[in-house]
């Protein structure tokens, strides 16, 4: 995706100016950050990211937020792997408690849908350094639109 896109601003009621080459794939918030999806499916999903510059926080670890944003996506991508395709859905609550800081290297997310109903997924995800360190826990709900 090319920088203009990227400094494109977005209006509200205008059809979005990007399209996702699949129903599993990275946003451009996400591509931003250098999210990379290693598996989606079952209600399960793993992502990476490298430490870059621009996630550091002001004393040089990874900040919460870009981790939090993982984490996010991640669950997000499970869903995805068990809703139909062009659902719509959207995180209602999240909790984040960070374990250790992230000095360096890529972080990895584990996430794992623990419950469903008609229209609220509520899903977790780990959050691991190189090391295997597990450096911050997260929980969310997701509301799914109505049909």
């Amino acid at each position: 995706m090319d920088r203009e896109l990227f400094d494109q601003e977005m209006v509200a009621g205008e059809p979005r100016p990007f399209e996702l080459p699949h129903w599993i794939a990275c946003a451009p918030f996400e591509k931003y950050l250098g999210m990379h999806i290693d598996a989606a499916h079952g209600g399960k999903a793993t992502l990476t990211m490298p430490f870059r510059v621009k996630h550091a926080q002001g004393k040089g670890l990874m900040h919460g937020g870009a981790l939090t944003a993982l984490a996010d996506t991640a669950v997000a991508m499970a869903i995805k792997s068990l809703l139909p395709e062009d659902s719509h859905f959207a995180t209602t609550t999240l909790t984040t408690q960070f374990h250790a800081p992230v000095k360096g290297g890529t972080v990895r997310a584990e996430a794992l849908i623990t419950s469903q109903d008609d229209r609220e997924i509520t899903g977790e995800a780990c959050i691991y350094d190189d090391g295997g360190v597990k450096v911050a826990t997260f929980t969310s709900t997701f509301r799914v639109k109505r049909r």
